[in-house]
């Protein structure tokens, strides 16, 4: 059993402060930098059913995002958006705020937009040293900081390891105490231990 079929709750939403809608798919969002006009853009991706997905495959998927030319009716890459949804975009902040709390009571609305988890990376950009605190609207949120050596204890020695700084955000109406605490600590030790990627996905089928 994977870590999203014993864990499916982390990733609903809270219709009406009291039902939770639990989606079978994980749908993720993030940002992928764009030339738009001689200046660089964050652009969001949607990547659609990423439990059915291999790592190889998601990690072509978001390399194609990156290399592929934008259209003028894409404000979410691979999505064509409706002139009403081009409209947001020009809208102050105060009305952009409201939209969502509107959009967000239609929970197969907001998956279908904007999935239900979403990853937003600094480590990229430069050297974080620490952990940065960000928002988000999602039921689940990944801030990504970036990758330092330092000093840790193992078998009762120190040595130095490679360290990712992680923000992992959860919405507390949907999964708060004990269940978020068991769910953080599956999540930990699978990517300490890379459970779940097969050597096989990490290259291309022809390689």
């Amino acid at each position: 059993m994977c870590i999203r079929d014993s864990h499916k709750a982390a990733a609903a939403y809270l219709y009406n402060k009291r039902k939770l809608i639990i989606f079978e798919d994980i749908n993720i969002s993030m940002l992928v930098e764009k030339q738009v006009e001689e200046k660089k853009v964050p652009i969001a991706l949607l990547i659609e059913k990423t439990n059915e997905k291999s790592a190889f495959e998601i990690h072509t998927e978001i390399d194609q995002a990156k290399n592929k030319g934008l259209s003028n009716k894409e404000t979410v890459l691979h999505k064509h958006t409706s002139r009403y949804e081009n409209l947001y975009f020009y809208l102050p902040g105060f009305l952009r705020r409201s939209l969502w709390r509107i959009m967000l009571r239609n929970p197969r609305f907001a998956f279908e937009r904007m999935g239900n988890v979403v990853i937003t990376s600094v480590g990229m950009m430069g050297t974080i040293k620490g952990w940065f605190l960000h928002k988000a609207v999602h039921p689940l949120s990944f801030g990504i900081g970036s990758i330092l050596k330092k000093p840790v204890v193992i078998d009762g020695q120190i040595k130095v390891r490679e360290m990712l700084h992680v923000t992992i955000l959860c919405d507390h109406d949907v999964l708060d105490g004990a269940p978020m605490v068991r769910f953080l600590n599956e999540l930990t030790r699978y990517i300490e231990n890379g459970e779940g990627i097969r050597p096989e996905e990490l290259s291309p089928p022809d390689a």
